[in-house]
């Protein structure tokens, strides 16, 4: 083979490297390929899947499991556009994601090249960042500035289109590739004495909380909100559910939330999930402090409640926590019922629970399918719950919890579960990963059971079949009545049986006796895995005490 020169995915691939990037989720295709050849060079690790869309989901969930940037290679147009809709989960997860897309030459734009798109204008309106590279020249840069943007402020994703020619021309030689410190964060501190004057105004209220959103719902993240709660003595509690205050898993929590009296917005978004600020979710005499690196965030949350804000500031949310836990450290802690009132409610389950069956035979109530497993997650420190979109993903999220925990989030979107799961496979290679979907949602991705077994990849899917879209059938019933429910019946299908097609593990379930060994057996197989558990169809649970 004659020797070539460095090309600009060469540039790209080390840049990659240099910055710490271990593994890259991607699909082939044309534009790509130099980059695929690249990756030998640099050391990456390509886990190359079925689908754009799953690529772009496990970048996702890889970025929320170790708190590194995920990467995602595609290819151009088609390749590009479904890579998208998972764009926009990750948005609404806050997480950094950088989807690198093929892209037609530059010198053929405008010509009708092949698969030629207006890529950047198609991801814009998702993105924290999107742009096409130019050149070789500045293709490593772009790369760098793509990890900054994703990483920094509100993180969340980037879209980098890279031209053919831009991968195939030649580039400047490493030591003119930026400096690794260009693809670090651009960290917002929040100053002591603005941490300070926040808590004055918390600890004098009576009933105060804190609320921290996505960014802050990862392990360190988690882990930063338990400090913060227990220097201060005030609640500090984490949304990522779709579902809101109304988040299955945080109980009859929103009963609180009208008693409040000073809420701070730490990183946490005045959205639909948190009834915009108003009555009844909270009282209109409760006043807002708020912490965020994004204007246009500071900006909605005065939209919302307008003089009931009372003090905003920019800084990271992470920071920010950790300023707040040195000043609270500096003071003794509000020592009231408050504090185990709120964590009484975000634990409340209703009792009925406890003996709750089905009333149809040949099929689990959703708790039985679902609680016995919490022996499985709470047998490993680094054990990993993925649970998906759908009235079972919220039962899931209501019964059982784990150190690690990946969910749909504030997309409120669906499919995402089986790559949440393989990626959590790779981040967290020792632990139990046990993943809860609808037999909808398993629909979307079941090729990646094929990627799993190719990467030997085991985890354990809970498929909660009920052979509807029971979300959207609930709605229907609820709003139009059951005469008129329409649209939402799938078959009950044979998931375990598809599973065992791709080389997996797959059982049958219709008896609640058979749920945990058939789990254990799968666990033990060391394959992916998939139970198929005959469920009711029943609502998503609506916790009340």
């Amino acid at each position: 083979m004659t020797p070539r020169g460095r090309r600009g995915a060469d540039a790209l691939a080390r840049t990659l490297a240099r910055s710490g990037v271990k593994k890259v989720f991607a699909l082939s295709g044309n534009h790509v390929m130099p980059v695929f050849d690249a990756a030998l060079d640099a050391g990456l690790d390509l886990i190359h899947v079925r689908h754009e869309a799953a690529a772009v989901h496990m970048a996702d969930a890889w970025a929320r499991l170790t708190g590194e940037p995920g990467i995602a290679l595609v290819t151009g147009g088609p390749g590009h556009a479904n890579a998208i809709s998972a764009l926009y989960t990750a948005a609404m997860a806050e997480s950094p994601v950088v989807l690198l897309s093929g892209h037609a030459p530059s010198g053929e734009v405008g010509m009708g090249a092949f698969q030629e798109m207006r890529q950047a204008n198609v991801a814009a309106p998702i993105a924290k960042g999107a742009w096409a590279s130019t050149d070789a020249g500045v293709v490593a840069w772009d790369v760098a500035r793509a990890l900054r943007i994703a990483l920094s402020g509100r993180p969340g994703p980037v879209s980098l289109s890279l031209p053919l020619d831009a991968l195939e021309d030649e580039a400047p030689a490493p030591e003119d590739d930026p400096p690794i410190e260009d693809a670090l964060p651009e960290g917002i501190t929040l100053a002591e004495t603005r941490a300070e004057a926040l808590l004055d105004r918390l600890m004098a209220a009576s009933r105060p909380l804190i609320l921290c959103g996505p960014a802050l719902m990862g392990r360190t993240g988690r882990a930063r909100m338990e400090a913060l709660e227990a220097a201060c003595g005030i609640p500090v509690v984490g949304m990522e559910s779709p579902r809101g205050i109304a988040d299955p898993s945080l109980g009859a929590f929103a009963e609180m939330l009208p008693s409040a009296d000073v809420v701070l917005l730490l990183g946490k978004r005045l959205d639909f999930s948190l009834k915009f600020g108003r009555a009844p979710a909270f009282s209109m005499v409760c006043d807002f402090l708020q912490v965020d690196a994004e204007a246009a965030e500071r900006e909605r949350a005065r939209r919302a409640v307008g003089a009931r804000l009372t003090a905003s500031m920019r800084a990271d949310a992470g920071a920010a926590a950790e300023a707040l836990t040195r000043a609270a450290l500096r003071r003794a802690p509000l020592r009231t019922a408050w504090r185990s009132d709120v964590r009484s409610a975000i634990a409340h389950r209703p009792p009925e629970w406890d003996s709750a069956a089905s009333r149809e035979r040949g099929r689990l109530h959703p708790v039985q399918a679902c609680r016995p497993l919490q022996a499985l997650l709470a047998a490993h420190p680094d054990a990993v719950l993925v649970s998906d979109g759908g009235e079972f993903g919220q039962w899931a999220q209501a019964c059982v919890a784990a150190p690690h925990r990946v969910v749909n989030g504030m997309a409120g979107s669906i499919g995402a579960a089986l790559p949440f799961a393989l990626a959590a496979r790779l981040a967290k290679p020792g632990a139990p990963v046990i993943a809860f979907l609808g037999d909808g949602t398993f629909g979307f991705h079941p090729a990646e059971i094929d990627t799993a077994v190719r990467y030997d990849l085991p985890f354990l899917a809970v498929v909660g079949n009920d052979a509807r879209w029971n979300a959207e059938y609930q709605i229907q019933v609820r709003d139009y009545g059951a005469d008129r429910a329409t649209g939402c019946e799938l078959l009950p299908a044979r998931y375990d049986e598809v599973a065992k097609g791709f080389g997996g593990h797959g059982e049958l379930v219709t008896d609640a006796r058979e749920l945990l060994p058939a789990a254990r057996r799968a666990l033990q197989s060391g394959r992916p895995a998939c139970l198929n558990v005959m469920i009711e169809g029943l609502p998503a649970p609506d916790i009340h005490r």
